[in-house]
């Protein structure tokens, strides 16, 4: 069985469709101070000398964007700060076209860091440029002040940012934690409905029927009886299959992640000279529909390969991709028929769970043409806040 490492449970990850808006502002918040600083140096008189510091903003907020893992890094956070007060003290003026973008190097702090350290962030902040304004120009060790409000402004803007971004940034974490909560909720409340309805209408039906047909055993024709003792396995195979999803429908994924829920999963189906099931990767926190779908998609493969692949192995791998998370079982059996049964319900149900949460699903032969993988692909806006 394979080895899960307890997954990292990033508090930071916010409503999808939330990252988007923030990762635009961030951008065009650089981009523009960028340019007010290109536009500052040219009115104060533009040398060759002032290109590769212009260079900066474009360039640092382009690979920002392009590489997601730097924004998450504080070690990033800081060069990106210290290079740009680097750029004030080069400009000779504490009052310089840089500090915009100064500003803007705080927005990735502030959003992600928890509530206190924010406020720590936003103390320290106009400390540092104090200290980079009286040791740098016009006059080292002298702030040349012209109007004391002018000093009080650029102390004065890091401060409220930071906290008001800091602010607005657990905010929208709490009505994320909140809608998290209703959703499961509301998975909760269909499972036992769900349940309820198989346990009191259809599994009481089934019950009927392996009566009815039990009684016809030694009874009646003897070329019938074959299909008795057919008709009564399948009947108890059946009544055991609602068994097992009556208690699945009685314990949800509960806030698990994927990977345990399909690892005490496998656990569950592994027998004695049975197929080896092994659980690898992990993947963060998912919506409680997306879990609970993918969920059951996992199971069903696992389910549709123990009982029809005549498998030695199967592998369940759960990663996160560039746009969302994947879910992959492979077995090594004997593949795929050529066509579809007509009843091939499981897989018509696994189909439309995943359109359902709108994720790509795949079935067929692996890249060798053996065995049985089962792919499904969600899309997500996986990124926190600013991401």
């Amino acid at each position: 069985m394979g080895r899960v490492r307890p997954t990292w449970l990033n508090r930071h990850h916010l409503l999808s469709g939330q990252a988007r808006p923030w990762l635009t502002l961030y951008v065009v918040a650089r981009l523009g101070a960028s340019a007010l600083a290109a536009a500052l140096v040219v009115w104060d008189g533009f040398e060759l000398a002032d290109l590769p510091l212009l260079m900066y903003g474009p360039l640092s907020t382009a690979l920002l964007l392009a590489l997601p893992r730097l924004r998450t890094m504080p070690a990033v956070w800081l060069a990106d700060a210290s290079a740009v007060l680097a750029l004030v003290l080069l400009s000779d003026d504490w009052r310089s076209p840089y500090y915009p973008l100064w500003l803007t190097t705080l927005a990735l702090p502030a959003v992600r860091l928890p509530p206190r350290q924010a406020v720590a962030l936003a103390l320290l902040a106009p400390l540092v440029f104090f200290v980079v304004a009286f040791v740098g120009g016009p006059s080292p060790g002298d702030l040349n002040l012209v109007s004391s409000e002018t000093l009080a402004i650029h102390l004065v803007l890091p401060l409220g940012l930071v906290l008001g971004l800091a602010y607005a940034a657990e905010v929208l974490r709490q009505l994320l934690a909140e809608r998290r909560r209703g959703e499961q909720l509301a998975v909760e409340r269909e499972r036992r409905r769900i349940a309820w309805e198989l346990h009191d209408s259809a599994k009481q039906r089934i019950h009927a029927a392996h009566l009815l047909i039990s009684s016809l055993r030694g009874h009646g024709e003897p070329a019938i009886q074959p299909l008795v003792e057919r008709a009564v396995v399948e009947l108890e195979s059946a009544s055991a299959d609602m068994d097992t999803s009556l208690a699945e429908l009685r314990s949800p994924l509960q806030g698990r992640p994927l990977q345990e829920a399909l690892l005490d999963r496998a656990r569950e189906l592994t027998t004695d000279g049975g197929p080896r099931i092994a659980i690898h990767g992990q993947v963060p926190p998912l919506p409680p529909l997306v879990a609970a779908h993918a969920y059951r998609i996992g199971c069903e493969a696992l389910t549709n390969a123990l009982r029809h692949a005549n498998a030695s192995t199967i592998d369940v791998t759960v990663e996160e991709i560039s746009d969302g998370v994947r879910l992959r079982v492979h077995d090594d059996g004997r593949g795929m028929p050529t066509r579809r049964r007509s009843d091939a319900s499981g897989l018509f149900t696994m189909e439309s769970r995943a359109a359902s949460i709108g994720a790509r699903l795949q079935i067929g032969a692996d890249a060798r043409g053996r065995g049985t993988v089962v792919l499904l692909e969600v899309p997500l806006d996986k990124e926190m806040t600013i991401a």
